[in-house]
């Protein structure tokens, strides 16, 4: 397809995925957690007993926002089950992470980063979305948790500023080798080894313990007569029915899928590299006797090997100030009522209201694969059968209706497994290049730590 639809990523984010799905989530974690709670860092003033807990570079903590932060810790990890340290460990570390926002918060400005309100409006209208809430009652859900939308949105940047600062310094620190990619799809293919399911038929001729060299040569070439009869075009089944002297030969030798783990090593080794439906070219010889093999089938051992893809249509209508999330969210449903009712085709709708480059061709974005797609449009996208149409999905993009057509395995080629390695290990590397890069940020902050008034 020529057109390139609005929902795809740019080519550097395409790439960094997770940490675009950590901002995702970070939305999601804000709503009504400790963010609602906390006061916006440029304005933070003390209020009356309250104090200065901390200076960092032009920024303040206080004690009150402290104790805030300890507050939402702790009712975070009630709903979610989670054990917190002890209540003196529990302050460092909370007091520890406040400060390291201030620093980052700071740094971003100091160097130029920018979230324009465009972009808090669509993180508002996430946070609202996943709650399932209308903007009007998330303004009355702020009021009733003693915030407001100024101060929600004021966080939001914040949080935005560090996301966005993060992103651009944290990466270009990470260093992935070639031999650290080799090494991983080592790994993965040792994995997907062990977990590989075979299905072999065999043709077996015992050999009596103790058996003299004349008896051994007798039963090898009985061995030899029944591989000739497969060979010359005999049904496996059928011979190993006839001569077979093992517990399966009414089954014309099948021994039936299973893990290669509980078959023996003889076996698994000597059919590692058949291709379904071979069978040996030699008897293999065994303490039990003399063996034929076949290979009926392997399911796995192919790891990182094929990629599902999803071709998808859909239709977007962009948010603004003169269209809602929520106005677009209704006429969506609207839309939708009407394709399941039988009134109006999906292709129609999206050649006539979808905002998109691919409304001409009737919302067909194409074959798709994995991080192609914005994380919220992709999550929702995955959950949906072939036939699907999802409820309306709000994206930074606006809000689309979505309907997967059909879906495939791909095969992966050789530079596509070795960069989706590479992404796997950068992130693996993100948390310490993140947590060495705020160290060394912290290093070069001014930060004074203050003692409650006397």
């Amino acid at each position: 397809m020529n057109h390139r639809p609005v929902c795809l990523r740019p080519s550097f984010a395409a790439r960094r995925g997770p940490a675009l799905r950590r901002a995702a989530a970070l939305l999601a974690a804000l709503a009504f957690g400790s963010a609602v709670s906390a006061q916006p860092s440029q304005s933070v003033a003390p209020l009356n007993g309250d104090y200065i807990a901390a200076v960092v570079n032009q920024e303040l903590v206080t004690a009150g926002e402290l104790e805030r932060r300890i507050e939402s810790a702790k009712a975070n990890a009630t709903r979610q089950g989670m054990r917190l340290p002890p209540a003196s460990e529990l302050r460092r570390q909370v007091f520890d992470a406040l400060i390291e926002e201030r620093v980052i918060i700071t740094v971003a400005r100091e160097s130029g980063v920018r979230v324009d309100e465009a972009e808090i409006d669509r993180a508002v209208q996430s946070v609202a979305a996943q709650n399932r809430f209308t903007m009007a009652q998330l303004r009355e859900r702020l009021r009733a948790d003693g915030s407001d939308l100024t101060r929600f949105r004021a966080t939001l940047r914040d949080q935005l500023l560090i996301e966005k600062l993060r992103e651009r310094e944290v990466y270009p620190r990470i260093r992935v080798s070639d031999e650290e990619v080799e090494q991983y799809l080592a790994r993965q293919r040792e994995s997907a080894a062990a977990d590989v399911q075979i299905n072999l038929a065999q043709i077996l001729v015992t050999v009596p313990e103790g058996a003299g060299e004349s008896m051994v040569a007798t039963r090898r070439a009985h061995t030899e007569a029944a591989l000739a009869r497969v060979r010359a075009g005999e049904a496996f089944d059928r011979v190993a029915r006839e001569l077979s002297e093992d517990g399966n030969r009414e089954r014309g030798g099948e021994i039936g899928l299973r893990p290669a783990s509980r078959l023996p090593d003889l076996f698994t080794a000597a059919v590692k590299d058949f291709k379904v439906g071979q069978v040996s070219a030699a008897p293999l010889r065994s303490g039990a006797g003399f063996h034929i093999l076949k290979l009926l089938e392997r399911r796995g051992g192919e790891a990182g090997s094929t990629v599902t893809q999803t071709r998808a249509r859909h239709l977007l209508l962009r948010t603004s100030p003169q269209l809602s999330a929520d106005v677009a969210t209704r006429r969506l449903s609207e839309y939708r009522a009407a394709i399941e009712a039988g009134q109006r085709t999906f292709e129609d709708l999206a050649r006539q209201f979808s905002e998109d480059g691919s409304s001409a061709a009737g919302g067909d974005l194409g074959w798709t694969t994995p991080g192609t797609m914005v994380p919220e449009f992709e999550a929702a996208m995955n959950a949906l059968a072939p036939g699907g149409m999802s409820a309306p999905v709000l994206s930074r993009f606006g809000v689309h209706l979505i309907q997967v057509l059909e879906r495939r395995e791909a095969p992966l080629d050789v530079r596509q497994m070795r960069e989706q390695a590479r992404n796997v290990l950068r992130e693996q590397k993100f948390e310490q290049a993140y947590m060495d890069w705020a160290k060394e940020l912290r290093t070069r902050a001014y930060i004074e730590l203050r003692e409650p008034p006397q």
